[in-house]
């Protein structure tokens, strides 16, 4: 019998050599009719006997090409036209400006092929790619997708390469950025000053510097790395000292999995993710044995490690390295470098060496960071390989109006949503200087301009100073709200796993602006997309100096044994009172007892803090949350005690209180109790906390669900812990996976809540 059926194809499939796959496909099950893109996606109609059409409709979903993503195919069926072939029909212009962008990829098996090809012409070109691979949304301009709008259209194909773009066959067509030797982008090696160096194979040659110790500068995807051999100890500590960058692991590149799993321990999942299209970072145990210099990541189990992803890296790997470090190429705090010319001033001073090519990047894009925890894929740093996919949200999410919320001040990210699917940015970085900023403005015009969206709304943190909410406020285009940074936090948890509530939100980080004015952080939420309800935190404690506490525990440690001894606090017997500055303690004592500059937080971050000053492991930060990384990583994972701890009822929610904590861990120190065990039963008291207070809650309201989000759930012993034993008393307990939970991840939150309250939702929670 012969049919005819029409298909509705939604998703990433334009840019992705989606029609040319359609094409084969009706090829193979001899079928007539015609592909063509819409505004929505593709569209299709296909003709022939019953059975292939069935077959054909069943291959495109489980042989969709690499980069493509269907979110959804509707189908119809239609009179038989009697057609006698299978066409490719030429798109509107018009039409194809709403097409979702493919992210930016690792080289596919094909064109790997091809770069080791000795008799292929594209054999060792550094910028080998196809419809199935490379640059996409680091090099476009704007839309429509086609070559003239990315940085691609200075380079004009040569007769070969434009042969295989205008093939419906071949697996370059209307692939925008194709190139070859003859008519694309070069590499160059320059001198520490930029200056270029004559050189046939700078390939070769920065291999050779990397050997020799120097640290290079090279230009990948999404901006530059900087490079060095992860074996030689004195580069790795000359790269650390140019960079400023004192402590804070390094990222490293390794050739193979099999050279991976020499320096590290990898498992199924975690192979997965390393060889995924993405290639992102992932973050590995490593092996007592890896000969690498100590200096790669200091004081920590882990490995932060990638595989390479562009041909570029793939010729470079094909040495005797057993890895590489490479770093983000930027000046500390500031963005990274993608523009050659900029590179040759600001890494000036930390390169001796700079391998660059002539193919700009529009948009910077850095490593994305992934971690296993608990089975399940988990996102820390959200950005090449994975933006601008959106994150799809729930029908009934998608009745929301847009929304363009701009995110916080720390791991910054934007997020604009459109019916059922939100578009969060690549990582933008702290907002705290005018290079993030400037970096910030780019970001949300480039977004606003490919996505084709126009927000009815603004959304940005209740922190009146933060640099994004100063931006949102000063536009006058739009109306803006703020959402209250905890809330913004639970909200994304709830986006993302497709959940209205109520739920009992666990939020737990570093520092969010409370809607009473102070410093919270350890939060316990009743909560729904709109509107939430303090129901507990953690007590409040002073933080002397305010910012400055953040970069030096021993004051959050001193204002900690401030409230559990009082002025009786010099009087302990232990290393910590002992090695105070007796001028600097008597400072910020006086600021405690006083209130002279310091705030009240409630900070589940700064209590972490706190007992890692106190235990002697961190008493000056070098990157932001190294006193709770170094607190967990020193754990005793044996250990299963764990200290008193107790709460209050004030004004009408409870109080969790810290100064039993504080005194058994001080209790412990006297008693020589080692800091592994004193740290794991600290994590181990905070699991049984927060459990406790859900517990309690579910008693009064009902509510058996637990949201949990915000930057302390980056800790693996809480996260886990947590999900473990609420579960075992009977909670459904949801985390986040697709985007971070730190804040990273808040601008999703943001926009979804300021969605919800914008639409006008009535019930729910007072804030």
């Amino acid at each position: 019998m012969i049919k005819r059926s029409k298909g509705a194809i939604k998703g990433i499939v334009q840019g992705v050599g989606f029609r040319p796959f359609i094409y084969q496909l009706a090829h193979r099950y001899q079928l007539s009719g015609h592909v063509i893109n819409t505004a929505e996606g593709v569209d299709l109609e296909v003709e022939g006997h019953d059975e292939d059409v069935e077959h054909f409709f069943q291959s495109i979903l489980s042989e969709r090409p690499p980069l493509a993503h269907i979110s959804s195919m509707e189908r119809a069926e239609l009179r038989p036209k009697n057609d006698k072939v299978f066409e490719i029909k030429q798109s509107r212009a018009d039409q194809e400006r709403s097409a979702l962008i493919s992210p930016d990829v690792c080289i596919c098996p094909d064109c790997l092929r091809e770069l080791k090809d000795s008799k292929d012409r594209r054999f060792r070109y550094p910028f080998i790619n196809c419809t199935n691979c490379g640059p996409r949304y680091t090099i476009i301009m704007d839309i429509p997708y086609d070559r003239a709008m990315t940085t691609m259209n200075k380079f004009k194909m040569c007769k070969a390469c434009h042969g295989e773009y205008e093939d419906p066959t071949n697996r370059r067509f209307h692939a925008q950025p194709n190139a070859c030797w003859d008519c694309g982008p070069r590499l160059s090696l320059h001198d520490h000053d930029g200056l270029p160096l004559a050189c046939d194979a700078p390939v070769e040659e920065t291999i050779h510097l990397l050997k020799t110790g120097c640290v290079v500068a090279i230009k990948g995807l999404g901006g530059f790395h900087l490079a060095v051999d992860a074996s030689n100890h004195k580069a790795v500590v000359r790269l650390r000292k140019r960079k400023n960058r004192e402590e804070k692991p390094l990222a490293i590149m390794v050739r193979d999995l099999e050279a991976i799993k020499e320096i590290a321990h990898v498992n199924e999942m975690e192979a997965k993710t390393l060889l995924s299209p993405q290639r992102p970072i992932v973050i590995l145990k490593k092996r007592r044995f890896h000969r690498l210099s100590p200096q790669v990541a200091p004081r920590n189990r882990y490995f932060g490690i990638m595989l390479p992803y562009t041909p570029l890296h793939y010729l470079l790997m094909d040495s005797p390295f057993r890895a590489l470090v490479m770093t983000s190429g930027n000046i500390s705090e500031e963005p990274i470098n993608i523009d050659n010319g900029e590179a040759f001033k600001n890494l000036k001073g930390i390169a001796d060496y700079f391998l660059v090519h002539d193919r700009d990047i529009y948009i910077r894009s850095d490593d994305s960071i992934i971690r296993m925890v608990g089975g399940v894929q988990r996102q820390l740093r959200r950005s090449r390989g994975y933006v601008p996919i959106p994150v799809f949200l729930p029908e009934e999410m998608s009745k929301l109006p847009s929304v363009l919320a701009v995110g916080a001040e720390l791991k910054n990210t934007i997020c604009i949503t459109k019916e059922n699917r939100a578009f969060l940015s690549q990582h933008v970085g702290d907002m705290e200087n005018l290079e993030t900023f400037d970096f910030f403005r780019l970001t949300i015009s480039h977004m606003k301009s490919i996505l084709e969206i126009r927000p009815k709304v603004m959304a940005h943190d209740l922190h009146p100073d933060y640099l994004s909410s100063k931006f949102s406020r000063e536009q006058d285009e739009i109306p803006t709200l703020a959402v209250q940074h905890h809330h913004a936090h639970i909200v994304s948890c709830l986006a993302e796993n497709g959940v209205k509530g109520p739920v009992i939100g666990l939020a737990l980080d570093g520092t969010g602006f409370g809607s009473d004015g102070q410093v919270w952080g350890g939060e316990v939420l009743f909560a729904d997309l709109h509107s939430f309800q303090r129901a507990a935190h953690l007590e409040y404690v002073s933080q002397p100096g305010g910012d400055a506490a953040v970069k030096f525990p021993w004051r959050m440690a001193l204002s900690y044994l401030h409230k559990a001894y009082g002025d009786d606090l010099f009087k302990l017997p232990i290393k910590f009172v002992r090695d105070l500055k007796k001028e600097d303690a008597n400072i910020v004592f006086q600021m405690i007892t006083k209130r002279l500059n310091t705030p009240l937080t409630s900070s589940c971050g700064r209590l972490f803090d706190a007992i890692s000053s106190l235990i002697g492991l961190r008493q000056k930060m070098a990157y932001e949350g190294q006193a709770a990384m170094e607190l967990e990583m020193c754990q005793n994972l044996s250990e299963k005690g764990k200290y008193p701890w107790a709460m209050k009822e004030e004004g009408g929610h409870l109080i969790l209180l810290t100064s039993d904590i504080i005194r058994s861990a001080v209790e412990d120190i006297q008693a020589g109790i080692t800091r592994g065990i004193i740290s794991r039963r600290f994590h181990n008291t905070l699991v049984d906390m927060f459990t406790g207070t859900c517990i309690k809650l579910r008693e009064a309201s009902g509510i058996d669900h637990v949201a949990m989000s915000g930057g302390s759930f980056q800790n693996v012993t809480l996260l886990n812990g947590l999900s473990r034993t609420l579960t075992s008393n009977g909670f459904t307990v949801f985390t986040q996976k697709a985007v971070p939970s730190n804040d990273g991840g808040l601008s999703l939150g943001q926009a979804v809540a300021a969605g919800s309250i914008y639409m006008g939702e009535k019930g729910g929670f007072e804030s």
